[in-house]
């Protein structure tokens, strides 16, 4: 679309398509049938997705090949009987071919199936990619949600030696209702080869494309690690019957970035203006996910998704609003800003829903250093290592906490991802220098698809206790084996509204599990 043709050479196609991994096609640029020639049918090229379901309908996401109108059918059964239609945009070169069109009008808490077709402008129709979605139930009943991120990092990407990434597969079928995203869904700063070879001496291999065959600058090349993503079977499959709930990190855009940085001379950027280079990843963003932004409290990304009155969910968006890496200490620190600080405080006060789920895309208590500034003191989330009072972008945090201990807000859980391994952390005043908070939990998952490491030492300002940890023996560990990649699972039951997490391996085996009981307030 647009001109951009994403690069899978016709030997990479040829290996990778013998094992059913690439099922999309390389793209041409988007053009119209002339005169004389015959009609070419639209293509459905990285399969469907839905996101941010509501009690009624949740919004279909596709892309196409070629300028074509999107339609969608929904109906009761596989059969489609007595199916509803409804007409999305157009799908043109501005967008990339991608759209979206949030249906309505339907049953709550109901399995919906659904069709999506393309109409070419000559009237020519796509063949129909089909999926399955849930709409939000609005009375008490039994909720299963996944959450993790870190999609295709350190080199490691899709593998036709495994079958690609099957850890999405796993996560299928144990029949999740939700699934948030936590955020690093592309590694647009990590390059991909045809093969890696890991210490051991075995070898990693990828399928590659141009996009991924180096750091993505342009708004093309940001594209292309999202289609490169979707050419995996496990994942369309996965993004067909689960509804996604969306957040981003970092490497959408570049290592630690934040607003205002530059990127090291050092990592051979054309483009170093990590603003510029965010507005570009931005943009694909919004293209290639099944979210609209319209949809956001400001009009970007963090925003509440009710899932009936045993659950709402938080999606923060701890990127846009932070301030610089440094040394973390200022008074006036920001990690949320001060609008997001209050719509979070002011959201969870005022939530009728028995259980509140705050998807934060960087961890509260975990020390993160931003590596990509040697021989400097610089943190990359809320964390500074100080355990004393809260200071720098922990000042956030703890009006936070202080206002969901004073407005009497129970049952606030937080889940995370970004650290690229498994961890339960339990907060409690009793062991913190800040202690002006009731005591919660943090659940952290991840990787997806990606080199893990960890784990992390924790900060004493909040008084976090890491109950479980689960990280490999050696740092950037392969995907190879699958022992230390990870995602989380969530359970609300709907007669006795407890809630138990699971922290799963790929294969889907439990690690750990926590149960919470609902408090009273």
């Amino acid at each position: 679309m647009s001109g951009s043709n994403f690069g899978f050479t016709r030997r990479t196609l040829l290996r990778t398509s013998a094992l059913g991994l690439v099922a999309a096609p390389a793209l041409a640029a988007c053009s119209s049938d002339g005169p004389g020639l015959v009609r070419q049918r639209p293509v459905l090229t990285h399969g469907v997705a839905v996101g941010d379901p509501r009690s009624d309908g949740a919004l279909i996401w596709a892309r196409s090949d070629r300028p074509a109108k999107l339609i969608v059918e929904t109906a009761a059964t596989e059969s489609f009987t007595d199916a509803k239609r409804f007409t999305g945009p157009l799908l043109t070169p501005g967008s990339d071919g991608t759209g979206r069109v949030r249906v309505n009008g339907l049953p709550a808490g109901q399995q919906v199936h659904y069709r999506v077709t393309l109409e070419g402008e000559d009237g020519a129709t796509s063949e129909a990619v089909t999926g399955v979605f849930r709409t939000v139930p609005t009375s008490p009943s039994t909720i299963k949600l996944q959450w993790s991120g870190d999609v295709v990092g350190q080199g490691y990407g899709i593998n036709p030696d495994l079958g690609g990434m099957k850890i999405f597969s796993a996560m299928a079928a144990r029949d999740p209702h939700l699934f948030i995203h936590s955020g690093d869904s592309i590694y647009a700063d990590g390059p991909l080869k045809e093969s890696v070879t890991l210490p051991d001496g075995r070898v990693w291999r990828n399928v590659v494309s141009e996009p991924k065959s180096a750091v993505a600058q342009t708004l093309e090349q940001f594209r292309g690690n999202y289609a490169y993503n979707l050419t995996d079977q496990n994942y369309r499959r996965f993004n067909s019957s689960v509804a996604q709930i969306v957040q981003w990190d970092d490497h959408e855009t570049v290592n630690n970035w934040y607003p205002g940085g530059q990127v090291a001379a050092t990592k051979g950027y054309t483009e170093r203006s990590m603003d510029t280079l965010a507005t570009r990843s931005w943009q694909a963003f919004h293209e290639w996910m099944p979210l609209d932004p319209k949809e956001a409290v400001d009009g970007r990304l963090y925003r509440k998704i009710s899932y009936g009155p045993l659950l709402d969910v938080f999606v923060l968006d701890m990127r846009t609003y932070k301030d610089t890496n440094d040394v973390n200490t200022r008074p006036d620190g920001h990690i949320f800003g001060a609008a997001q600080t209050k719509w979070l405080i002011e959201g969870l006060r005022d939530s009728k829903a028995t259980w509140k789920i705050v998807a934060n895309d960087l961890p509260l208590g975990l020390v993160v250093k931003d590596g990509e500034q040697p021989g400097t003191t610089a943190y990359e989330g809320p964390a500074n290592a100080d355990p004393g009072a809260p200071s720098g972008r922990e000042t956030e945090i703890a009006q936070v906490l202080s206002a969901i201990k004073a407005n009497k807000v129970g049952n606030v859980v937080w889940l995370t991802a970004d650290v690229h391994y498994s961890a339960a952390h339990r907060y409690s005043p009793e062991r913190a220098a800040f202690t002006d908070f009731d005591e919660f939990w943090e659940f952290v998952s991840g990787p997806l698809n990606a080199g893990a490491f960890g784990p992390n030492p924790l900060d004493a300002t909040f008084g976090p206790e890491a109950v479980f940890v689960h990280a490999p023996p050696v740092q950037n560990a392969s995907p190879l084996d699958g022992a230390f990649q990870h995602f989380g699972e969530v359970l609300i039951d709907g007669a006795s509204r407890e809630l138990t997490v699971n922290l799963c391996d790929a294969s889907g085996s439990v690690l750990f599990s926590q149960r919470l009981a609902p408090a009273s307030r």
